[in-house]
């Protein structure tokens, strides 16, 4: 089964900087889209960043400026650039990815989350 593994979450302090990453495993080819969505205690989830198909980015407003989406060579790793992070940043990170299992044959899988906190 194609599962979505992520890391790179942590305690950081307020204007530091973290990378989370959204890499493939099982039997995937890669990743041709993604969203980064975020939940902040006591909130609703929110969708921070998305990488889309084609290779377009969109921020949310909160981030625009200081979150930057990439992908890595082989193209089974997304990653998300968290730079100047600030208190309102921590939250738990999922990542959202269509990720490509055959031709014509994509899944969305969800990742498991990871836990960033920023300290005042």
């Amino acid at each position: 089964q194609v599962q979505l593994v992520e890391s790179g979450g942590g305690l950081v302090r307020a204007g530091g900087s973290l990378t989370l990453s959204c890499t493939t495993s099982g039997s995937a080819f890669g990743i041709s889209a993604v969203d980064w969505y975020r939940q902040a205690p006591g909130k609703q989830r929110e969708l921070a960043a998305r990488m889309t198909s084609g290779g377009t980015t969109v921020y949310a407003d909160s981030v625009k400026g200081r979150f930057t989406i990439s992908r890595d060579n082989t193209g089974n790793t997304m990653y998300l650039q968290m730079n100047s992070l600030q208190p309102g940043d921590t939250g738990v990170y999922y990542c959202n990815a269509d990720v490509i299992i055959a031709v014509a044959n994509v899944r969305n899988v969800w990742g498991q989350g990871t836990q960033v906190t920023v300290s005042s």
